[in-house]
């Protein structure tokens, strides 16, 4: 069955809340926006869609996501055969960078976001643990896009209006005063 908005923004409403406290509500929509697009991807590609205009890397897919929560520290290559320690954080980083390599148009939208800072994400623990509730409320079963079929079914664009209307709303300013680039305009 396919996802109903108010499904999804119920969703959204969630991811936010994973949010507060570390940052100003008007990025909140960058973070969740993101973890939405690769779950929409990712959920597509498994489904054999065969539409998708956009390269979704292995390994950089919903389920690897989800394979890093609840986990503090990973341990990468480097090209030259040393060996260094990161976060989570620096993780999502790493994966939203193959994606953008392999969408070069993407580079400036799906990057914007920096999972790894502290001072919006919390430092150590808190971190771990906000970037996994992030990506923990779109683990969700019943969050399928895999049968969103209609073509002008824009669920993307109408969750990021949505956080544009309420974020907007809450701050006193309407949805019009905040910036859209003409990168999310085009991806939407």
């Amino acid at each position: 069955m396919a996802i109903k908005k108010s499904q999804l923004y119920s969703k959204l409403w969630a991811a936010c809340d994973e949010l507060r406290g570390g940052m100003d509500a008007s990025q909140y929509k960058d973070y969740v926006l993101v973890v939405l697009f690769i779950k929409y991807l990712s959920d597509k590609k498994k489904s054999g869609d065969g539409t998708l205009l956009i390269d979704l890397p292995d390994g950089c897919s919903f389920d690897d996501l989800v394979a890093l929560k609840n986990k503090s520290r990973f341990e990468i290559t480097e090209s030259d055969g040393s060996v260094r320690t990161t976060g989570i954080g620096e993780m999502v980083n790493i994966m939203l960078g193959k994606i953008a390599d392999a969408n070069p148009d993407l580079k400036d939208v799906i990057t914007n976001a920096d999972f790894a800072d502290e001072s919006k994400l919390g430092k150590g623990k808190d971190l771990v643990v906000t970037v996994s509730g992030l990506i923990g409320v779109f683990q969700d079963d019943d969050l399928d896009f895999s049968n969103n079929r209609a073509a002008d079914d824009d669920l993307i664009g109408d969750a990021y209006e949505y956080l544009m209307k309420n974020f907007a709303t809450q701050s006193g300013k309407s949805k019009g005063q905040f910036y859209t680039p003409a990168e999310v305009s085009r991806v939407m």
